[in-house]
This record gives structure tokens, C-alpha cells and sequence, in this order.
């Protein structure tokens, strides 16, 4: 029998049967497009993730003070022990550093006229802004020469400038009030988003002189963000960093450290690691779906092959050898669970769409997800689809005429 013969007879017997065809389908349809749709979130979470952490900065170390630790290891508080010439002695040592910022900050209250915001004060250098990878969209960023004279300048975050400013006003050149202080706004940040655990958007990035002397009234800094040498091996960087520290703060050698480096990359892969492990397990819980439906297929080509014994039989009583009824069956099997699976990857494209759009979460539908999906299909239908496919196979021709 030739093949597309055998597709036809296939087609005409799925489509004699529309709604058994379909109920057997479901479970197809159903699975595919649970695992595009929870691949495609488990894919959108990543994403997020990862332009989250480049929207913190690229080859990034940061230094805290490290955690207190009472009787029985218990944190009992946090260490105030670095120091501006911390972070000199790392420019000056640690030859990986291409940039460092000394970063203090604090919560403050902000006044223009009579609104009032509550907002994050950044006290650091002209270099946080390239390190972090803020953009002034508007006005400029503070000087060097600026920090060295202690000056009251400002660049706020969009949403300090949303909260204290009219929208149709320019806040460039105006004057707020930062705890009873006078600055000068000279510049607004380009919007990067809520970043959920804090707003980057909703802060002011003032020199870390005039936050340390005037405003925090502090010596201590909060943090050294450190940006390394691109292609330089950022483990090692840290090792290198701790070896400076260890050695300025007078820590022995088999005594814990004072201060804690936090290493992007490595930070990156966990959460890497997470997002896809998290991925998997929603996709292997979604393609139980397609396993049901691969037993619903079973059954409908079970009870197909019972109804057309007769025809079984006189197909192979006019010449039909063994493999072209095999081939019959196994082929309508595959056709049910790709018609499914198309059907299915529709579905799974929309849905993941539809989330997206109604919860504003990004999801991001990738092809591989989607060759997955009606690879898994096409096996199912095969799989499910042989021993119905077998059994049509081998039975007797006599027997077969005789079936009522």
C-alpha cells in the first residue's frame, strides 16, 4: 500500500470520528502547551534574573562588613570597619580593579517646596555611575572636583524626580531640601525599574564627601563596589581583595574575616542554577500530561482496531501484508498526537502570552522549548501507537471475516 494512500485512509478515519478524535487528542494538546507555557516562564524568570544583575553592573565585587558573631555563633551585629583608605589600599594593590567606589548610604527625607519624599541617599564617586551602570538621561554626573570640595549636588533617580517634581517641570538647576540641606539637582537617571528587594530608581546619587561629613556623619563606609578587569578571573580577584583586607585589618591567619566579598559571577551561576532547575521541574511536571494523553491515544486506537476487525480482515484477505496494517495504524497514531501537538503549541504560545500580559510577568517562548514539545509528541504518538498498531498487525484474516 503506498504511503500517502496510507495517510489518506488515516485522515478519513480520524475525521469519521471528529469528537472521539479529539477527546483522545486532549491530553496531547493539554501537555504540549503546559510545557511551552511553563517553559516559557521558567525561561522568562532567567531572563529577568539575568537583567537584573547586569542592571547592577558588569564584573562586579562588592565588600561589606561582615556579621558579629556572639557566644554559640550567633550575629549579634554588623562590623563598621571599612574605611576610604580601604579602598585605596585595593586600587593600589589588587592590579585586576579597573574601577572602585567607596558607597555610603541612608534613608532621608527629600523637600521641594511643599512636597515631600522619602528616598535613598547613594553618597559614592564619579565612578559608581559607569560600575553600576546608571545612565544620566538628563543634566550631568558630579565631578571629581565636585567630590573634592565637599559640594551639594544631587542626580536623582526618575522616581525621586516623579515624586517631588511636576510632571511638566524640569528639575535641573532647582534646589531641594535633603535633610534641612540645600542641593542642586544637576542631573536625573535614566529609569532602570524596580528591582523588587530595592528602587534604583527611587534615590539620589550624591558625593560621597558631602554624605560622609555633611549629611551621614560617618567615617565608616557601607560598601567598595569594585569592578574587575574584563576576562580577568573574578574568584581570583576576590582572593586577592580578602588578602588586602585581611592584611589591613590584622585578621590571623586562622581567624574568620571581618568582611564578607561578594562575587557577581558567582552569584550569577547560583541563580543560573536555580531558574533551571526550577525550569525542569515544571516542564517534567507538565509533561505528565502528555504521558496521560499518550494512554488516551492508546485506548482510542484499541477500540478503533476492535470496530475494524472486518476491514482488518479484508484488507488482508485482497494482499495487505502484516507491516501495511502496522503501518496504517502506527501512522494514525502519530497523526492524533502531531495534530495535538501543533494544536498544543498554539495553545502554549497563547497562554504564555496571556500571562504575560495579564500578570506582567515576561515570558519568553524559545524554539528549542517548541521542538521539544512535538519531538515529545511525535514519541508519544509512536510509543502509545505501536502495541494497538502491533495488535491490528497480527491478526488472523479468517478470524477477522468472521468478526461481528
Amino acid at each position: 500500500m503506498l504511503f500517502w494512500t496510507i495517510i489518506k485512509v488515516a485522515l478519513k478515519s480520524l475525521f469519521a470520528n471528529k469528537l472521539r478524535s479529539f477527546l483522545a487528542m486532549l491530553g496531547i494538546i493539554i501537555g504540549v502547551a503546559a510545557v511551552i507555557s511553563m517553559l516559557a516562564l521558567g525561561s522568562g524568570a532567567q531572563a529577568q534574573v539575568m537583567e537584573r544583575f547586569s542592571a547592577m553592573g558588569s564584573n562586579l565585587l562588592i565588600v561589606r562588613p561582615g556579621q558579629r558573631r556572639g557566644h554559640g555563633g550567633a550575629r549579634v551585629g554588623t562590623y563598621q570597619n571599612l574605611t576610604l583608605e580601604d579602598a585605596a589600599a585595593i586600587v593600589a594593590e589588587v592590579t585586576s580593579v579597573k574601577q572602585l567606589a567607596p558607597v555610603v548610604r541612608g534613608g532621608a527625607q527629600f523637600k521641594y517646596y511643599n512636597k515631600n519624599a522619602q528616598a535613598m541617599i547613594i553618597g559614592s564617586s564619579i565612578t559608581y555611575f559607569s560600575i553600576r551602570n546608571f545612565e544620566v538621561e538628563r543634566g550631568r554626573p558630579f565631578t571629581e572636583v565636585e567630590a573634592e570640595r565637599m559640594a551639594k549636588v544631587a542626580v536623582l533617580g526618575s522616581a525621586t524626580v516623579e515624586n517631588l517634581f511636576d510632571k511638566d517641570s524640569d528639575p535641573i538647576g532647582e534646589t531641594i531640601k535633603i535633610k534641612g540641606l540645600n542641593f542642586r539637582v544637576i542631573g536625573v537617571l535614566k529609569s532602570k525599574g524596580d528591582q523588587g528587594w530595592y528602587n534604583p530608581d527611587d534615590q539620589a546619587i550624591i558625593p560621597y564627601t558631602t554624605a560622609m561629613k555633611q549629611l551621614l556623619g560617618t567615617d565608616r563606609l557601607r560598601e567598595i563596589d569594585i569592578q574587575v578587569v574584563q576576562g580577568y578571573n573574578q574568584t581570583k580577584a576576590q582572593e586577592e581583595v580578602s588578602a588586602v583586607l585581611r592584611r589591613r585589618h590584622g585578621i590571623q591567619p586562622d581567624a574568620e574575616n571581618d568582611f564578607s566579598v561578594f562575587n557577581q559571577a558567582e552569584l550569577i551561576e547560583t541563580v543560573t542554577d536555580v531558574t533551571k532547575t526550577f525550569t525542569i521541574l515544571l516542564g517534567s511536571i507538565a509533561g505528565i500530561s502528555m504521558l496521560v494523553g499518550g494512554i488516551g491515544i492508546m485506548n482510542i486506537m484499541l477500540v478503533t482496531v476492535t470496530e475494524r476487525t472486518r476491514e482488518i480482515g479484508i484488507r488482508k484477505a485482497i494482499g495487505a501484508k502484516d507491516r501495511d496494517i502496522l503501518s496504517q495504524f502506527l501512522i494514525e497514531a502519530v497523526l492524533m498526537s502531531g495534530l495535538g501537538g501543533i494544536t498544543g503549541v498554539i495553545a502554549g504560545i497563547g497562554g504564555a502570552k496571556f500571562v504575560e500580559n495579564a500578570m506582567e510577568f515576561d515570558t519568553l517562548v524559545e524554539p528549542s522549548s517548541v521542538i521539544l514539545a512535538l519531538s515529545f509528541s511525535a514519541a508519544v504518538g509512536i510509543f502509545f501507537g505501536f502495541y494497538p498498531a502491533r495488535r491490528a498487525a497480527k491478526l488472523d484474516p479468517i478470524e477477522a471475516l468472521r468478526y461481528e
